[in-house]
């Protein structure tokens, strides 16, 4: 595998295709519980348990599709076909769940979910796997996701600021306009982004298929214990994350007393504050290790939240620097993970003699796909519990809004400070990488010398 620098063109041309993906991404983790349960009329936990039943799918589809990526041969490469085939399950998938017709039920939610999430699949395993291919270097591989990342923010943000500006200029009314605005700028923008990637960017020639079935390589992956670490780790930090973003439109609705307009100018400025912060974490964590540095984003976050027990009615221009505070430290949260698992990968591909990135991304992606569900699930029955009524139009005694407001401030707090203790003594550090990855181009290097594998 090559060793130079990548250029940054190459970098910019890789993260465009994340953009899209986070711009579908952030209304559904943000609003969708909302948009059902108010706007089409679907119960919370009904539609809570609906969405975790859906994730059994990719319990099937996510390491098969990732099995299959691995072993894709085409003229075009194994990653890109996978990408552009997954475009029209997503649109399709997308389009029908961001705007559904008049008098939806569970059983259309729950296929078009399952619709969606199959091209998701499509895309983001064998994309992510791309990534991990692109570079051996161990400071190179935070740039492609510090990269990615920054366009996945820039997603995220589009998917903001798309509806703060038309909620000021074009009079844009509550979460269902936000659903319906955003749907359609994804249907447009993500076979472009998707499409400009798989053209521009090349596959590495020199990784040769797994010989391995997939249920032995499920195996190895999981004797893999660097990875069953680090893997714990970011399932319960996206957990925590996963609680926090759905309920932000219910704190600002029903503590601060804020009108449903207000969430989008809210979210605005935290992701702007997260974008900006990426390359901080990235410096951070060049100086410091990439463990460390995600440690500290975790500690950023805990110390702001216990703030939201004290806020209340209009107190909204008081939540704003303190959220976007706290959006400062989940910066580290995007970049830093990703890279670390590109690193884990290399002691798989050490040990077996073979590259077999897509396994341990779709490993990745269903752990993400899980901990969104079970997150916004326990921060669900978390309101329950309390006695929180979500309904539209519901008024709430004050133990109930004391409720919510212990649910927003300590329940995400207590799993972030959970996730900074397992990850604490992480073993895998750049001197390992280094020696790991020396081993691994030695071993490239004598496959070339006896034509195994082509030379770049």
């Amino acid at each position: 595998m090559a060793s130079g620098r990548i250029k940054n063109s190459t970098l910019v041309a890789y993260g465009l295709a994340d953009m899209p993906v986070m711009l579908a991404l952030m209304p559904m983790l943000l609003f969708l519980n909302k948009f059902y349960a108010t706007d089409v009329g679907i119960d919370l936990i009904d539609l809570a348990n609906i969405m975790l039943f859906a994730r059994l799918f990719d319990l099937v589809t996510d390491p098969l599709v990732g099995y299959l990526s691995d072993h894709t041969r085409t003229p075009w490469g194994r990653r890109k076909p996978w990408m552009v085939a997954s475009l029209p399950f997503l649109m399709l998938g997308i389009y029908n769940v961001f705007l559904p017709p008049d008098g939806v039920g569970i059983w259309y939610v729950f296929t078009w979910l399952m619709v969606m999430w199959l091209g998701w699949t499509m895309l983001i395993i064998p994309y992510y796997s791309w990534g991990a291919e692109l570079s051996g270097d161990y400071d190179d591989r935070t740039r492609v996701t510090g990269w990615r990342a920054a366009f996945g923010s820039l997603g995220s943000l589009t998917s903001i600021t798309l509806p703060v500006i038309a909620v000021l200029w074009f009079d844009l009314q509550g979460v269902a306009g936000i659903m319906q605005l955003t749907g359609l700028a994804v249907i447009i923008i993500i076979p472009i982004a998707v499409l400009t990637t798989v053209f521009l960017v090349e596959e590495k020639a020199d990784a040769p298929a797994p010989s391995l079935p997939l249920l032995a390589g499920l195996k190895v992956m999981l004797s893999n214990g660097t990875f069953r670490w680090l893997v714990v780790a970011f399932f319960i930090s996206s957990t925590g994350l996963a609680v926090v973003m759905p309920l932000n439109a219910f704190y600002i609705t029903g503590v601060l007393e804020e009108p449903e307009n207000s969430i989008p100018i809210m979210l605005f400025f935290t992701f702007v504050a997260g974008l900006l912060s990426i390359p901080l974490w990235v410096a951070v964590s060049k100086r410091y290790g990439k463990h460390r540095a995600w440690i500290g984003g975790f500690l950023v976050v805990t110390a702001v939240s216990p703030i939201y027990l004290f806020l209340g009615p209009g107190d909204f221009w008081v939540l704003v620097p303190f959220a976007a505070l706290s959006a400062v430290g989940t910066g580290s949260f995007v970049a830093l993970p990703n890279a670390m698992k590109a690193d884990v990968i290399d002691i798989d591909t050490a040990r077996t003699g073979e590259n077999r990135a897509a396994i341990y991304f779709a490993a990745w992606s269903l752990v993400i796909k899980f901990a969104n569900t079970v997150g916004a699930w326990l921060g669900l029955w978390a309101l329950s519990l309390v006695g929180y009524n979500a309904l539209g139009g519901a008024t709430n005694a004050p133990e109930a809004i004391l409720g919510l407001k212990l649910v927003y401030a300590f329940l995400p707090a207590a799993i972030f400070i959970l996730a900074a203790v397992v990850i604490w003594n992480y073993p895998l550090t750049r001197q390992r990488q280094a020696r790991i990855r020396a081993a691994i181009d030695r071993r490239t290097e004598r496959r070339q010398a006896n034509g195994r594998v082509p030379a770049e």
